[in-house]
């Protein structure tokens, strides 16, 4: 029997303690997150962030003890710029908006600090490379002692997740887990989600590791 983990976490486990994505990305998932990230159709930030709050609910159950915060992945402030909007953070938002319990979405307290190339068709070595220091948080009293919540619309090998998980518990977060609305599969799907950048952030899988 397997242990529910995938063969990235198998092999090095990330920094987050655990991830769930809504959905495989593929279909009509796929069409509904390129429309909001590529053709900036805002308005698909809602029913995204309706996935992304039940895929969050599974992850955690709402209600009890200390109330997680929500930081979506950063993008780079040069990406950003070029695209008008973080989609992660509008999918944050929209997801905070219908969970059970109201939470805090964080913007600008991790940041990437450094613009970072493709990781499609990279090592696993050369994907921790490539992304090791790119993030930075500004503000640690905002996550010290507190469980956060990484939000993304797409999961793709897990290093940014991870890498972005380190950066916060060294700033002294207690927990980190992740959730994201699409999880990329297999690498033909990967390079579709992530056409020239690696914006996702899961590590693949949905259970405890």
């Amino acid at each position: 029997m397997g242990d529910g983990r995938c063969s990235h976490c198998r092999d090095s486990a990330p920094e987050f303690e655990r991830a769930v994505s809504f959905g495989e990305y593929g279909d009509a998932l796929r069409g509904l997150i390129r429309l909001l990230k590529y053709e900036q159709v805002s308005p698909v930030a809602g029913p995204l962030g309706g996935m992304l709050a039940r895929a969050m609910m599974e992850l955690m159950p709402m209600g009890q003890g200390n109330k997680p915060v929500l930081i979506p992945v950063p993008l780079h402030k040069s990406r950003r710029h070029a695209r008008g909007f973080n989609q992660s953070e509008l999918i944050a938002q929209a997801a905070a908006r219908r969970l059970p319990q109201k939470l805090e979405v964080l913007r600008g307290v991790l940041i990437r600090q450094r613009d970072t190339a493709s990781q499609v068709g990279l090592s696993r070595e050369e994907r921790i490379k490539n992304v090791r220091d790119a993030f930075r948080v500004t503000d640690s009293g905002r996550v010290q002692g507190r469980d956060v919540l990484l939000v993304d619309d797409v999961m793709t090998t897990g290093t940014t997740l991870s890498e972005c998980a380190r950066v916060l518990k060294q700033a002294g977060a207690k927990r980190v887990l992740a959730a994201t609305v699409a999880r990329a599969f297999d690498s033909a799907s990967q390079a579709a989600a992530n056409p020239g950048e690696e914006e996702g952030i899961g590590a693949s899988c949905s259970a405890s590791i």
